[in-house]
């Protein structure tokens, strides 16, 4: 029946959306991204999924910004300490 069907995707949707906030917590943000986009096929409109679908999406840009950040730094202390070398080799 229709209300059998509706009540057993809202079900799938929320224990979707549970993991999602699951991995989301446990800082496994691309398992979570995937999670709360399958909870945006079952329901579009859905607030809860859209908002979290958002903080996943800004933890990922700040953690990538991290990432390039923590990269120039390696990248520069390398190159310095490769100066360095050099310099004391002359």
């Amino acid at each position: 029946s229709l209300a059998k069907t509706t009540s057993s995707s809202v079900q799938r949707r929320e224990m979707i959306y549970l993991l999602a906030v699951g991995y989301f917590r446990s800082n496994d943000f691309a398992r979570s991204r995937l999670l709360v986009e399958q909870c945006l096929e079952i329901a579009p409109d859905w607030q809860q999924a859209l908002t979290l679908k958002k903080n996943v999406e800004d933890r990922i840009a700040k953690d990538g910004i991290i990432g390039i950040g923590i990269t120039a730094t390696a990248l520069g202390l390398l190159v310095g300490g490769i100066a360095a070398a050099v310099a004391r080799s002359n």
